[in-house]
């Protein structure tokens, strides 16, 4: 797995705003835009995966980092109880449900996944970089 310089490069991330793209474009339409419990909820669900992957990286620490991948999974969880809210209210077809259901489900799988790799990868991050050349 290739390492990331900056939060914007990170493949579920951008899955993550792509998702939240598409979570904006259908709560902003018919009834559904009506019901702003439901919309406000979903809508911060979706923001909260790709914000709080940028969060949990930007501590610059692995254990830091993991502890907030987790957090952006169970937003993730929390998206897909949201769809079949909305669904069973019919604000969305069962196509959408099933597309927008989907993609928070790939992209739970890549938050476990990337949870995994630096669980076994040794990497610490950035804060625990010593500028000694001996250490």
């Amino acid at each position: 797995m290739a390492t990331f310089q900056r939060f914007e490069q990170i493949v579920v991330w951008q899955k993550a705003r792509e998702l939240t793209r598409k979570i904006y474009e259908v709560t902003g339409q018919g009834a559904f835009a009506r019901d702003f419990g439901l919309k406000d909820q979903l809508r911060d669900a979706s923001v909260s995966i790709m914000s709080t992957i940028a969060e949990g990286y930007e501590r610059s620490g692995n254990a830091e980092f993991k502890q907030f991948l987790s957090i952006a999974k169970g937003s993730s969880g929390e998206i897909r109880s949201e769809l079949y809210v909305a669904l069973d209210q019919r604000y969305i077809t069962e196509a959408t449900f099933t597309s927008l259901t989907n993609e928070a489900i790939e992209i739970s799988k890549m938050l476990n996944s990337l949870m995994n790799y630096l669980q076994g990868s040794g990497i610490r991050g950035t804060k625990f970089k010593t500028t000694d050349p001996e250490t």
